[in-house]
């Protein structure tokens, strides 16, 4: 409260601005849930007790039996997961996802089965039960939101938990819930349209159906003698396979974004939606800020490009690329690419203030992502891609007025201490460096495109060496120790860049005026059809010191 009134006074005062900025709420409880042991035991115990009754609900000959292989299966499965990922196993809200989701299959493949085998129901006979089943619901849901390792792992245990729900286990009922899981899991490698899912969902039913066929468990079907078939009742099984696997890709459509907003993941369904560039703050850079909304496209063909060849998720690089710039909209005259051609409002600044400007869009970027309630990965990315990295180009100027005051001052017989310092750290961004694979891709395709403006009659030997040294500048001034990037990697990251800006950076032929007779073109009138722009002005600084 004190504080409150302190800070009060100084805007008054004129002394301290009105506006506060906005912080990311951390909450130091859901952290040490997130990652407590005890909650990964109680989630665990859940389970166990979920299979308990399951396992012993019903009539069904030795269910003690029956549970203690689930147990010993239960077990399997999180030394598996602790070993096979344990970046999931570490988080407490993936493993409630990951044994969420599969318990519930397991539930509705229950009940399923119970309706089935009861008789209280005509239409529901026992031998449609392995037709309706849900084989694929985890496998979907944990291949789509958590990648195929996990939709793997679900197909696998969901299916042997399965086997045991009835008494001795169900051959038939273990082998369609294996083949149909992973064929779900193969049909979405890479789902970025919610039409793929239903694809996904009939090659599912497809393979229900065929495997329903070789079980017997559609028909009987007298191949000698066609007409004695049941025909009706066939094609009434063969919908139910077939449509088994549809509505199970339509529900889990329906429950992803719910799933998603749940457990604060983002697919890439979702990544894509958030591409579209009618956003609010783009529209906005495209009138206020142009040229930093031209780089941001730019910078996004570079970082996708590059995302894609190492196997990273180029539709998120995409995404941020739009959004990584956003803070600059609060002062655009101030970045070389929106500058004005009249005036340089630099020149009237000292470099510490200039770099401060430069500096604070990060923040600013962080202020505006927070308004907009945009996704946390953009937020990080947008706090990430200048790292720690030095505004070289008012560094530079700051160290040469301090050799030109120093200079003076002999001749004034000052003191030098009477010269304030230059710290490097004046000019350094606050970070934090690079934490994963996308927002590297995202720093260093956003430098590379800013330094390639500069060139001019670019060929694809002063291409590569920009690129090359731009990355081993960024490897020297480690800004890439807290990504996991490998320098195979980073080879492959700068040759997609170099091919990316040469195809950009390409040159055209200057068309003769209408009448003019036609010459032959000259070397010096192939100019890169990006670098034919009006002049900046003379004292500006690179593209690249923002």
């Amino acid at each position: 409260m004190f504080d409150f009134l302190k800070r009060g006074r100084l805007v008054r005062r004129g002394l301290a601005s009105r506006k506060t900025r906005r912080r990311r709420p951390r909450s130091e409880l859901a952290r040490n849930l997130e990652y407590a042991p005890y909650v990964k035991a109680l989630i665990f115990a859940v389970f166990a007790g979920g299979l308990a009754f399951l396992v012993f609900s019903g009539q069904q000959p030795e269910p003690t039996k029956n549970f203690v292989i689930a147990l010993l299966v239960l077990a399997t499965a999180i030394t598996q997961l602790w070993i096979n990922q344990p970046r999931s196993f570490s988080r407490s809200s993936r493993i409630l996802l990951v044994f969420g989701v599969i318990l519930v299959q397991l539930a509705v493949t229950k009940v399923l089965l119970v309706i089935c085998n009861s008789g209280n129901y005509q239409f529901l006979k026992p031998e449609m039960g392995g037709l309706i089943t849900p084989y694929a619901f985890a496998p979907l849901v944990l291949s789509v939101l958590l990648g195929r390792q996990h939709g793997l792992y679900a197909a696998f245990f969901v299916s042997l938990w399965s086997s045991v729900l009835f008494g001795p286990i169900d051959a038939p009922l273990l082998v369609t819930s294996l083949i149909s899981g992973f064929t779900a899991v193969s049909l979405t490698l890479q789902v970025r349209r919610r039409s793929k899912l239903i694809r996904a969902g009939f090659g599912v039913g497809l393979a229900i159906w065929l495997l329903s066929l070789t079980f017997g468990s559609i028909g009987p079907i007298n191949w000698f003698f066609p007409m004695a078939n049941d025909w009706g009742m066939i094609g009434l099984q063969s919908a139910l396979a077939i449509g088994n696997g549809l509505l199970t890709a339509t529900l889990v459509g329906g429950a992803l974004p719910m799933l998603e907003h749940l457990f604060r993941i983002t697919t890439d369904i979702s990544w894509l939606e958030a591409s579209d560039l009618n956003h609010p703050l783009l529209r906005r850079m495209t009138i206020e800020a142009p040229g930093t909304y031209h780089h941001s496209l730019v910078v996004a063909n570079l970082a996708e490009a590059a995302a894609e060849a190492i196997g990273a998720n180029a539709t998120l690089c995409r995404v941020c690329s739009y959004f990584h710039d956003v803070g600059k909209l609060v002062k655009p005259e101030y970045f070389t690419e929106n500058m004005s051609f009249e005036r340089n409002p630099h020149d009237d600044l000292a470099p510490t203030m200039s770099a401060l400007i430069i500096i604070a869009h990060v923040k600013e970027g962080v202020d505006l992502a927070l308004k907009h309630k945009l996704n946390q990965r953009i937020i990080d990315i947008i706090q990430e891609h200048h790292g720690t990295s030095v505004v070289r180009y008012f560094y530079q100027r700051a160290l040469q007025q301090h050799e030109d005051a120093r200079a003076g001052g002999k001749i004034m017989k000052l003191r030098e201490d009477d010269i304030p310092d230059v710290r490097e750290e004046s000019f350094r961004y606050s970070g934090p460096k690079p934490q994963t694979k996308e927002s590297a891709i995202v720093s260093l395709a956003d430098m590379v495109e800013s330094a390639s403006r500069s060139l001019e009659k670019p060929t694809p030997q002063k291409i590569e060496s920009l690129v090359n040294d731009l990355i081993q500048e960024r490897i020297s001034d480690r800004q890439l120790d807290d990504c996991d990037l490998t320098l195979g990697e980073l080879k492959i990251i700068a040759e997609r860049f170099r091919f990316t800006l040469l195809m950009m950076l390409h040159t055209r032929i200057a068309y003769p005026k209408h009448g003019a007779k036609p010459t032959a073109p000259r070397e010096e009138t192939l100019r890169p059809d990006v670098m034919a722009v009006t002049r900046r002005p003379a004292t500006a600084p690179p593209v690249s010191a923002a």
